[in-house]
This record gives C-alpha cells, structure tokens and sequence, in this order.
C-alpha cells in the first residue's frame, strides 16, 4: 500500500510541478511517520523514500536509533531547550525553531558535537493561537538577525502550517506569506532556499506557492496506527 500510495503522490507532484513551471527535482518529499510503526517505515524506504519527519523528540530519538541507511531525519514539530539533546545528534534539519531562547539551545548542543546543525524558523502565517511560530515580519527579521550570529547553526529556510481548512484562498494566502517573507530576507543579504510548506490536504496548493519540502504523511501511510 505504501510504495502505491508514494508512486500517486510522486505523480501528483510531477503535476502539479509542469502545472507551476516548476522542476520536481527541487522538492523534497518528506515522508511525516510520527506514529507509524518501524515496519511502516521501513517498507517506505524499500519503496524509494529518504526523507522523514517525526514531531516529537523521543520518537524521533528511538526510531533514529532503530532504524539505520542513507536517510535524512527531519524534526518538524514544536521544541523544547530540554528536549534537544534527544535529536541533534541525528537531524539534518530542524524545522520549528521559533525563538531566540531554542536557538541558543540548538547551537550549543551543536557546538559539543562538531556539527553545523541546518535549522529553519516556524512562522504562524495563520495567526492560529493553537500553533507556534513567529507571528509576523518584525519577529523574524529580530529572530533571523541573531540566528545567523550563531556559528553552529544554518539558516537554511523557513517553514508553516496553512490552517486545516477547506478554504484554498486561506491556505494560499499562508504560503504566499511565506514566500514573500523569504523573498524579504533574502532582498538584505540572507540566502534562504527552503521553504518547508504542504501537507497531504494542501500540498498541491503550497508547490504552486513555491514549497521545497512538503511534508506529507496520511497520503503516504495511511491513517495512523
């Protein structure tokens, strides 16, 4: 089921992508197995996937620790400073960083172990009180400043979650936010390529909006164990 359900949302992609003008070689398909049993995943590698995501630190810190290959691990959800320790040893990318405070964090752990850790910063273009992230353009100018004064951190890109919403013209509104963000900070100087946006319900929308990670998992496994 899992290596049919990634060959339709590699279709879908490929559509979607000619539909934009886009080339699908640039996104990256993450594959959310937060919740998903060992033996999911690792029948969604054998299907051709190297990317997952995982949103809480000690799954992602068992599962890391079980499953092993050429494969890159993605944090997605929200961070705790005492939580970091459990995932910077294995993360290629951090993709909620939402304060000075995790940041700081994030950086020293990465210090005491030799690595430039890539992280991106979580904006709520939603303005959702239930969710994360930076609330507006101010925020993360001041945020992005000091992140790349950081010497173990990459400033790599930035991420969101478009409200779980029937309305297209909501959730387009949230990603073109973030691009347009991105396309302010890199009009100063910064370098920003990511932009971590989509789900299963809308990541059609966010590769029309210019996502580069879409972080996909119903349509891939299925509904949760």
């Amino acid at each position: 089921m899992i290596i049919e359900n990634f060959h339709i949302v590699e279709q879908n992609i490929l559509q979607h992508c000619l539909k934009a003008g886009r080339i699908n070689e640039k996104i990256k398909l993450i594959a959310v197995s937060k919740n998903q049993s060992i033996k999911k995943i690792e029948e969604a590698i054998r299907a051709g996937i190297k990317d997952f995501g995982e949103n809480k630190a000690q799954e992602f810190k068992d599962k890391c620790s079980v499953i092993r290959g050429d494969l890159n691990w993605h944090f997605i959800g929200h961070l705790q400073t005492n939580k970091v320790k459990y995932i910077i040893e294995s993360a290629e990318y951090i993709h909620s960083v939402d304060s000075i405070k995790i940041a700081v964090e994030i950086n020293k752990r990465a210090e005491q172990i030799n690595k430039l850790q890539k992280i991106l910063i979580e904006i709520n273009t939603g303005g959702e009180d239930s969710k994360f992230g930076i609330k507006n353009y101010e925020e993360l100018e001041k945020l992005s400043e000091y992140i790349v004064s950081l010497p173990n951190l990459i400033f790599s890109g930035l991420m969101t979650m478009a409200p779980f919403t029937s309305d297209t013209k909501l959730i387009r509104k949230c990603f073109s936010k973030l691009r347009d963000y991105k396309d302010k900070l890199n009009s100063i100087g910064y370098k920003l390529e990511e932009l971590s946006m989509g789900m299963t319900n809308d990541y059609e929308i966010a590769i029309e909006e210019g996502s580069t990670m879409l972080r996909i998992g119903t349509a891939i496994f299925g509904q949760r164990d």
